[in-house]
């Protein structure tokens, strides 16, 4: 449930026309955080977790990581290139979180992970075809770049996720990622910066950001879908697939995510699959493979 919520993630952004790429992730964040935070509080009082001045901090750094950066950078990719683009690299973003597991929390690199590495990557290069002509440059670098930045709020999590439980650690990031957002909303809106930034430049989504305005019959079941289904039950479900499973079983949303999301974007958005782009997909689904069975092993060990 968890893969295919997560498959229309990219599809539903494209479908909500009229609305600021960053009000759309404030809002969309906002939903998904109030849905999450019952589930939050009772693993909190579970837990008997109390938070103290060092969680607020910590949750200040996730919170920017995942819902200001990574997630802002996500929603800007799919105005500047293919929804079936975005879906493909952002699932990439597990090759970027072990080699930042690897360099900072000292987690080993077996064979099947090198493995899995080199294949994403190779599959990524394919799909930028730096060898053509690429008028959507500009949506894949900032793919590339949410997916990098989502590994980092990945690896920041792993850290404290057996503290907080894994849904009160999204929920909160989720919420406190948004008051930031909501501080830049409110500074974007000030005549020093809106006389900054050009109204037909590339920036022009950063100056006068609204919150609710450009809200219509058109975009609002898009809206509604991404806060409630994709960002509050989509992250329930993923994560209660760790809890009842593994994390390693939980990853398959990335195995699965860069095959169907092209095809649902083909079938509702009408998006071609280029050939470049079909031999990225079939690497990238290699690799996950190496990946899983990386990820399989190491939990069987565990176990053991």
């Amino acid at each position: 449930m968890a893969a295919v919520i997560f498959s229309t993630m990219e599809i539903t952004g494209k479908l909500a026309v009229g609305l600021n790429p960053l009000q759309l992730n404030f809002l969309r964040f906002l939903i998904g955080g109030l849905i999450l935070m019952p589930f939050a509080v009772k693993e909190l009082k579970k837990k008997d977790v109390k938070l103290k001045k060092d969680d607020i901090y910590y949750f200040l750094c996730t919170g920017l990581f995942c819902v200001v950066i990574s997630m802002s950078l996500f929603q800007l990719a799919i105005v500047y290139t293919k929804a079936s683009t975005v879906a493909i690299i952002f699932s990439s973003n597990p090759v970027f979180v072990i080699l930042f597991a690897y360099l900072f929390l000292q987690e080993k690199l077996t064979r099947n992970t090198i493995i899995s590495i080199l294949l994403s990557l190779i599959g990524i290069v394919f799909i930028l075809n730096p060898f053509g002509t690429s008028g959507d440059m500009k949506g894949i670098v900032l793919s590339i770049l949410s997916a990098i930045t989502f590994s980092v709020y990945s690896v920041m999590g792993k850290k404290r996720s057996s503290k907080y439980g894994s849904i009160a650690l999204n929920c909160i990031t989720f919420l406190v990622g948004d008051v930031i957002m909501l501080v830049i909303i409110l500074i974007s809106k000030l005549s020093a910066i809106r006389s900054m930034i050009n109204p037909k430049g590339s920036f022009e989504f950063m100056s006068n950001i609204p919150i609710l305005a450009g809200i219509n019959h058109s975009n609002v079941v898009a809206l509604i879908y991404l806060g409630i289904v994709v960002t509050g039950f989509g992250y329930m479900f993923y994560f209660l697939a760790m809890d009842k499973t593994s994390a390693a079983m939980a990853s398959v949303v990335f195995f699965i995510k860069p095959a169907l999301a092209p095809i649902l974007a083909l079938i509702i958005l009408g998006e071609q699959i280029p050939l470049n782009t079909v031999a990225g997909i079939c690497l990238m689904l290699i690799g996950s493979y190496f990946s899983l069975t990386a990820k399989s092993k190491s939990y069987s060990k565990q176990v053991e």
